[in-house]
């Protein structure tokens, strides 16, 4: 079985040579070879499966596999991958640097490509919304223990700040921003950006956080590699115990779980009567209750589930604008399921059932698409307006 995005594929054991071989006869070309390189992912209309190898796609089926010649006899829960599939799956960078791709992006360049991949879910700069984590802020200044200052605030009373959990003053090490912005970003289109679009990103994010490399301030000029990368020390890398790294980290593990009145608390549990511990009436129960809803913390909490105001864009129409708010996440991309705005043979047979149906899907849902795209608040003329726009732009 193979796990293809959010689908999954079965073949039967018995009838694998045979499908796979149909698609590979000698009509496979340099050209089909290509598709298959190790780790070769920005390519339209192609799909990547488990994170491994990218293959071409024509009308919804495989064109060109890399595969081995195991036998398909018995009953087997699975094959053994191939070279190619190991190769393009063994891509990770280890928390010193080793692993990480050639490449590299400017600053500049990591702020443009955030605007338009991130800041949909992350809020401007990095600064958070939308219900997606904050990325960017606080302050990494450290007391006499080494520890970051903002990762000890705690809302005890009306007024105090809460914990600030960002790149800058919360993560260990760097090179785990580049690899899960790589291997899970954009939320729509994982895998999609290349390797220096990559390290773009990662340098704009760093110099959002204040993050100097060898004492230089990361400015717009700046240009992040792999060396850079490596030598970017964040404040709180020795902030999490114990360390799991290298082949010492598993006896770290046992030993940290070991010593669990230390470590962890070995306090009696009260399992009943435990607001009258000593069933007298009488003895208080050691319990911290809270005694407000805190709701005047700096930053508050976000209730609403939408961004900062932004500044209007008159090149942008009003229906553009409400399709990238909420339709923009499925109908952006040919790997969602939905029909990819700009793809006119796809909104061809679409609009074939007529504008009325098309709207009317829009309004109550269809297939995966919950009604009015999941946003109850839409109003039946935004959907349409919506709808207009998206047939619009996809014609020929």
């Amino acid at each position: 079985m193979f796990k293809l995005d959010h689908k999954h594929i079965v073949i039967k054991a018995s009838a694998t040579a045979i499908v796979l071989t149909s698609f590979l006869s000698s009509s496979l070309s340099a050209n089909n070879a290509k598709a298959c390189e190790v780790g070769h992912y920005n390519i339209k209309n192609k799909t990547a499966i488990d994170g491994g190898v990218t293959y071409e796609r024509k009308n919804g089926t495989y064109a060109a596999y890399k595969y081995n010649q195991q036998s398909t006899k018995g009953v087997n829960f699975g094959r053994l991958p191939t070279a190619n599939e190991i190769a393009a799956w063994d891509i990770d960078a280890l928390p010193d640097g080793t692993g990480l791709p050639e490449g590299e992006g400017s600053v500049e360049e990591g702020d443009e490509l955030f605007d338009a991949q991130c800041a949909a879910c992350h809020g401007d700069f990095g600064g958070g919304g939308n219900g997606y984590p904050q990325l960017a802020g606080g302050n990494q200044s450290k007391d006499k223990n080494g520890v970051v200052i903002t990762l000890k605030n705690q809302r005890l009373k009306p007024g105090m700040d809460a914990p600030k959990r960002t790149i800058g003053t919360y993560w260990p090490k760097a090179t785990t921003l580049f690899t899960y912005i790589r291997d899970a970003m954009p939320y729509a289109t994982p895998k999609s950006l290349s390797d220096n679009e990559v390290y773009a990103i990662t340098a704009y994010l760093l110099a959002q956080n204040g993050v100097k490399i060898d004492g230089e301030e990361m400015d717009d000029e700046f240009v992040l590699n792999a060396e850079k990368l490596k030598k970017v020390v964040l404040a709180n890398a020795n902030g999490f115990y114990p360390n799991i790294d290298g082949a010492e980290g598993p006896a770290n593990v046992k030993a940290f779980f070991a010593d669990r009145a230390k470590n962890i608390g070995m306090g009696t549990r009260c399992m009943s009567n435990c607001k009258d511990p000593g069933m007298d009436g009488k003895t208080e129960a050691t319990v911290m209750k809270i005694g407000y809803e805190m709701k005047d913390v700096v930053p508050p909490y976000a209730y609403a589930r939408d961004l900062p105001p932004e500044v209007e864009d008159k090149t942008v129409t009003k229906a553009e604008r409400l399709y990238n708010d909420n339709c923009k996440v499925c109908h952006g991309t040919d790997a969602m399921g939905a029909p990819m705005v700009g793809d006119a043979q796809a909104w061809h047979e679409v609009v074939a059932k007529g504008f009325d149906k098309v709207l009317y899907n829009a309004v109550n849902g269809v297939g995966g698409m919950p009604p009015k795209g999941g946003n109850e608040d839409l109003k039946p003329s935004n959907l349409k307006e919506i709808v207009e726009f998206m047939i619009n732009s996809s014609k020929k």
